[in-house]
């Protein structure tokens, strides 16, 4: 076989989730470290940000929005409530719903987490141009609707 052929058979049956593991705890990583002096660990940051985006959100919905169990969602809740960046109130119309709102605290930690993840990104980045990096991004979030797709199939077939 040559090279070219053998090149083509590994790329073929390398897997994508190996890297993708990888990037995600190396980013993990990172972000501890620049997150700690907010004590805002990297599995709080993603559900802070996105309350930032949309205040008021119910837990339910952060979850579904953020493809993470219910159970992961309120850990992630209860430790941002306890450092006095979120707080919980019922929602009127259904009491057994929580919506989700930023304290003033979690208002003033936003942009400092913003420009942390932005920096992350830029260096994480390096080395491709913008049009590589929409792409990549444009390939994961298809290959996340696939795998998406697979699971709630399988949860079907149950």
């Amino acid at each position: 076989m040559n090279d070219d052929v053998m090149e083509t058979a590994c790329v073929r049956t390398e897997s994508a989730g190996k890297y993708i593991s990888a990037i995600y705890r190396h980013l993990q990583i990172l972000v501890t470290a620049c997150l700690e002096p907010y004590r805002i660990g990297s599995g709080q940051y993603i559900f802070l940000m996105t309350i930032a985006a949309k205040e008021g959100i119910s837990q339910k919905a952060l979850s579904e929005e953020l493809l993470i169990d219910k159970t992961t969602t309120a850990k992630a809740i209860k430790k941002l409530e306890a450092e006095g960046y979120v707080r919980r109130e019922p929602d009127p119309s259904d009491n057994r719903c929580n919506m989700l709102y930023l304290t003033d605290s979690g208002r003033a930690v936003v942009p400092k987490v913003r420009e942390v993840l932005h920096e992350i990104v830029e260096k994480s980045r390096r080395g491709m141009d913008e049009e590589e990096y929409l792409l990549m991004l444009q390939l994961l979030k298809k290959m996340l609707k696939n795998v998406s797709e697979l699971v709630r199939e399988g949860e079907k077939d149950r």
